[in-house]
């Protein structure tokens, strides 16, 4: 902490155990944190064929630990050469030494690797902490040259050469047993692709210069930050509502409070997060009970009814949408079997990755600066999301132009595959509409987004949701 002037956040010590005939060494494990700006974060996969890799240590003490002054001049020259984009990746090594990370590093774009012949295994394979694994187009000097990236997937080490292939599926498949990550998929067909074009422009009857968005934040909630921030940067007026429920009287005064604010806005967004715990059994309950209000309900209506107005919901305000029948329904009704649901995810827990989405449908003003086709990046973080609902509804939303988007592949079609479609969806539905297109529910946080953000994940992830919404009010 005193060398690098960098504050422990947290840590933990343990100076002795034994657990029968296994001995813990003494550890010492500490937390620590820096700021640097988002211009100069680079991610560690190598970026392109050619590309020359070196290693920038310190110097070690005879018990093999970084020198303190020589760890803060190798520090400060790798942020020198980041800074000055002569290095684009970079990877700190850890346990498995230079060669664990080199093979991860290569996992990334697929891309391969041949070590310099003035490698020698030992020193692949021994532990290297405090130095920096760096990629650069350039020349480096005072850096051991450790090889370079190739573009056939494998790994070279002077005659011998290994497939990058059976390597990552042996380090994704070690624990497979005990921690699945690819269930089986319950049908062996491939998933319709929909597809509804629409050239209506939506406009609201009354115009509103700054259309209004009323963000409900209900115990659990944890998106309504990112929420304001996309809506107020496509030029809307938000206000933040935090339903209180510490007892009853709390939530009468909230259920008040909130159908006067439904009054003077334009758009209802509930946001993501895990109300209530997402118990009992089930997400959305609570935010499904406080809608199903009669005042709420009444306020509601007036809103998509009469006044022409708004509504959206992702994740955990998705799951409300449906619950509710506003999705795809248009209004709030008592629940039936004729309603679709968003069920446990089909691997059975948490999934939180980004996924591939396409435009299915534009036929709703909360699409209207998108194209039927268009492929869209998007970060998902839930655990129930498997839409279902029966065949003939599916054909019904449909024929409608109700089934907004959907998850791809690679190849941009829908699918079942799990690195795609996180969660089973049936046909791949990720997000619908109600008939008139003014209720928009969809899994994918597409309110997550800004500069700096997923660098290493290409992709067009702006689907301009708020710009449209205030596009609907201008027009």
């Amino acid at each position: 902490q005193t060398d690098l002037k960098i504050a422990s956040v947290g840590g933990k010590d343990s100076m002795s155990g034994t657990f029968e005939n296994l001995d813990v060494p003494p550890t010492l494990v500490s937390f620590a944190i820096s700021v640097a700006k988002t211009d100069n974060i680079i991610s560690p996969e190598f970026k392109k064929a050619g590309n020359k890799v070196y290693l920038i240590s310190p110097e070690y003490s005879k018990n093999g630990l970084p020198v303190a002054e020589s760890l803060k001049a190798v520090f400060q020259r790798v942020h020198k050469l980041i800074s000055s984009k002569t290095v684009i990746s970079a990877s700190a090594p850890t346990y498995g030494g230079i060669l664990a990370d080199i093979m991860k590093m290569c996992f990334g774009n697929r891309l391969g690797f041949r070590f310099s012949d003035t490698i020698d295994l030992k020193q692949l394979i021994s532990y290297a902490y405090g130095s920096i694994i760096v990629e650069s187009p350039e020349k480096l000097t005072d850096a051991i040259l450790l090889g370079e990236v190739t573009g056939e997937y494998t790994l070279r080490f002077k005659d011998e050469s290994v497939s990058l292939t059976e390597i990552q599926e042996i380090y994704e498949n070690k624990l497979e047993s005990v921690f699945p990550t690819k269930p089986k998929t319950e049908t062996s067909e491939k998933p319709q692709r929909f597809e509804f074009k629409n050239d209506k422009l939506f406009a609201a009857k009354t115009k509103v210069s700054r259309p209004k968005m009323l963000i409900p934040v209900f115990p659990g909630t944890n998106c309504e930050y990112d929420t304001m921030r996309a809506a107020e940067k496509a030029g809307l007026e938000t206000e933040i509502f935090i339903i209180k429920n510490l007892n009853s009287a709390d939530v009468a005064e909230s259920i008040t409070e909130f159908a006067k604010r439904i009054e003077s806005s334009q758009i209802i967004f509930i946001p993501g997060g895990f109300s209530g715990g997402d118990e009992p059994d089930g997400s959305g309950k609570f935010i499904t009970a406080f809608f199903r209000n009669p005042l709420i309900t009444e306020k509601v209506r007036e809103l998509l009814k009469i006044r022409d107005g708004l509504m959206c919901g992702i994740c955990n305000g998705f799951q409300a949408l449906i619950k509710l029948g506003l999705v795809p329904f248009g209004d709030i009704l008592e629940a039936d079997a004729s309603f679709p649901t968003l069920t446990f995810n089909t691997i059975g827990r948490h999934q939180s990755m980004i996924v591939r989405t396409v435009i299915a449908s534009n036929n709703s003003p909360w699409l209207m600066n998108t194209n039927v086709g268009n492929i869209y990046s998007v970060p998902i973080s839930h655990g129930e999301g498997r839409f279902i609902c029966s065949d003939e509804l599916m054909s019904e939303l449909a024929a409608n132009g109700q089934i907004a988007t959907q998850y791809v592949d690679l190849d941009s079609e829908p699918t079942y595959d799990i690195r795609f479609n996180p969660n089973g969806s049936f046909h791949a539905v990720e997000g619908i509409l109600s008939p008139d297109g003014r209720v928009f529910g969809k899994m994918g946080h597409s309110e997550r987004i800004g500069d700096g953000l997923y660098k290493n994940v290409p992709g067009n992830y702006d689907i301009g949701l708020f710009d449209s919404a205030y596009k609907y009010y201008n027009i």
